[in-house]
């Protein structure tokens, strides 16, 4: 098993130089326009992707169960799905500039995880569940897909100054494109965070007694819930749109961040471990 987690931390090491490099070349696309720089950041990051995927399958294996259980396990797993969630619309909108955006963020958690414990410690016995898998599993699409549409909003609130650029016009989609691709990675982060909140309800009444017990994490969870849910009935019932939707997306994400870190510094409760 200990082979299996040397390969991992070799991987891990690999994917996060990878990540950096892939933010160096966005950048020289971005600031410098090199358009080769660009797509070659779209080629590393798919590369160091595949190096995560696998760092994470090795993971698993050497510690014989889901990586999903501590600090470093879940900041690794929340940098690859903003990754995946990443990748997935650069390829369907053809929006390569995103990874400009996405990449320090992605490069930023990695590094968390970088300066977590990597030791792998026995399951304590609320967490030796078949509910672990759905429930964190979750969390981490639901947090890529939101750390997607932060990247997104940036760009939209920037947008406004690369009016008249020609290559601003040719790369960054017009706003209300940028609008839209925005909330599509809410809803799908909604979507996911719904199920966390559920499966970690019906998770706790087995493992606790109680399917809510207003934790720390639990009670940050809702919060952000309620946030992109008040984004997602504005939006739908009156028509909310624009900069005010973009920086409702920006203040969610930052939310989702201090569910994550802060309320594990600042907010110790039974999810601490995570």
């Amino acid at each position: 098993m200990n082979g299996y987690l040397q390969v991992e931390n070799t991987l891990f090491t690999a994917a996060m130089v990878l990540y950096f490099v892939s933010m160096i070349l966005y950048f020289l696309f971005f600031a410098m326009r090199r358009e080769k720089a660009g797509k070659a950041g779209n080629i590393v990051m798919s590369a160091a992707f595949v190096l995560h995927t696998a760092a994470l399958v090795c993971r698993g294996i050497g510690a014989g169960r889901f990586p999903l259980t501590n600090q470093y396990e879940f900041a690794t797993s929340f940098a690859w799905g903003i990754c995946l969630v990443c990748l997935i619309f650069v390829w369907r909108f053809r929006f390569q500039a995103l990874g400009t955006f996405a990449a320090p963020v992605i490069f930023v958690i990695i590094g968390y995880a970088a300066m977590q414990s990597r030791e792998v410690k026995e399951l304590m016995p609320a967490l030796r569940s078949s509910w672990l898998a759905f429930h964190v599993s979750s969390a981490i699409i639901s947090y890529g897909a939101f750390g997607v549409s932060f990247a997104v909003s940036l760009i939209f609130l920037l947008r406004e100054r690369g009016k008249n650029n020609a290559f601003w016009e040719s790369h960054i989609p017009e706003k209300n494109r940028l609008d839209m691709i925005s909330y599509r990675a809410v809803a799908l982060g909604f979507l996911f965070l719904t199920f966390v909140i559920v499966t970690g309800a019906i998770w706790a009444e087995q493992a606790w007694g109680s399917y809510w017990s207003w934790d720390p994490k639990e009670t940050w969870s809702l919060v952000t819930w309620i946030i992109y849910a008040l984004y997602l009935h504005l939006r739908i019932s009156r028509g909310w749109r624009g900069k005010s939707a973009a920086i409702f997306a920006v203040i969610g994400f930052v939310c989702v961040i201090f569910t994550y870190i802060g309320v594990n510094t600042f907010l110790p409760g039974i999810h601490s471990y995570a």
